[in-house]
């Protein structure tokens, strides 16, 4: 999306909610895609919940171009909730619904009432919310085409879970076997509740004008024509800050949000002083719970590669890496808990990046 100035008289009149999904990997890039829109002319509104770390002291300088607003998803602790039975999921769109609508309600009778709502592909629901107050909506994918289309054929019964066949084959990918799927399908007991909820993004995709999607089409040239074919594909990635790819937006150098202290000093300090493409960086996300003899695995593997690595290992995590581990590789590795990703990804020193996407795979022994 470029930059392009508008009219004074018309800047804020066209005002759009973005809607994201309390979670780091999800709220980054749909802060991205409103600073993007805002920069436009148009007014932007972000919208997430109180459950979520968003709020003015993570929102920094970065993104004073848009709102920030702060809706409840939970109820006040007055004896027996009446979500004490639901699971996280139910009671986030019990309440949600509840609040986004009172939101949305009140923003109407603004002088620039909201025209759109842009939401997290995951919480399909948003949609019905926005047009039962007579606004339309799209849903934002976070994640490539390659992987959502598998969830979409998944929820068109193109293939089921245990496989029929040792081999998947879906349009425009190439044949796909147990281990190529996202792992919720691997471990399909174990996160029934998570692979549905990824499943339903697609349970209302025949209503939609619009669906956009944090990728480019030379990334998933394929698999973004045949999606295109089929439903209103726009693409908007990558959705990451403008001094990373096109540079339009001035000083747009981070996201503006961390829920994590990052050591930034320390980090690229100790990369500085490696050669180009040595390091391999590893980082498992901000909430995926590793089974510690994963991590030690993990651990292992890197100690006997003799290569220089950049670990990111959460405080609550580290109890499981083996003992002394930081101090026995201390001359090949850093371990910290927490770095700037991105500034880290674009070094020159690093030429291998380790890391998990949605959820974890149950090891096989």
């Amino acid at each position: 999306m470029e930059p392009k100035s508008m009219e004074q008289g018309t800047q804020r009149e066209t005002h759009i909610l973005c809607f994201c999904f309390p979670a780091q990997g999800h709220i980054n890039p749909i802060l991205q895609f409103s600073k993007r829109l805002a920069s436009k002319g148009l007014k932007v509104t972000l919208v997430s919940t109180s459950s979520s770390t968003v709020s003015s002291k993570f929102i920094q300088t970065q993104a004073t171009s848009i709102n920030i607003e702060i809706i409840s998803d939970d109820e006040p602790d007055e004896g027996q909730s009446r979500t004490a039975n639901l699971d996280f999921f139910e009671a986030y769109k019990t309440f949600v619904s509840q609040s986004l609508s009172e939101f949305i309600k009140k923003q109407l009778s603004s002088e620039y009432p909201p025209k759109f709502i842009i939401y997290d592909s995951i919480i399909p629901w948003i949609l019905d919310i926005a047009r039962g107050f007579g606004m339309d909506g799209a849903p934002f994918f976070t994640q490539p085409w390659a992987v959502n289309s598998i969830y979409y054929h998944f929820l068109q019964g193109k293939f089921k879970i245990p496989l029929e066949e040792p081999i998947v084959s879906l349009p425009s990918m190439p044949p796909l076997k147990l281990n190529d799927l996202p792992s919720f399908f691997d471990a399909a007991d174990a996160y029934p509740t998570s692979l549905n909820m990824l499943v339903n993004q697609f349970s209302n995709v025949e209503k939609l004008n619009w669906l956009f999607c944090n990728t480019f089409d030379e990334l998933e040239d394929e698999i973004v024509k045949w999606m295109a074919s089929k439903y209103p594909v726009k693409n908007i990635g990558p959705s990451i800050p403008s001094t990373y790819i096109d540079k339009r937006l001035e000083n747009d150098k981070n996201y503006g949000l961390s829920l994590f202290k990052p050591t930034t000093d320390s980090c690229l300090k100790w990369l500085d002083s490696k050669e180009i493409g040595s390091v391999v960086y590893v980082s498992f996300g901000s909430f995926s719970a590793i089974e510690k003899e994963q991590l030690e695995e993990v651990a292992w593997g890197l100690k006997m590669s003799n290569c220089y690595f950049l670990w990111a290992v959460r405080e609550s995590e580290s109890g499981k890496l083996p003992r002394n581990f930081s101090e026995e590789t201390s001359e090949m590795g850093l371990v910290v808990s927490w770095c700037p990703q991105l500034e880290v990804l674009a070094h020159k020193s690093v030429g291998c990046f380790v890391t998990i996407a949605g959820g974890t795979r149950r090891s096989r022994h």
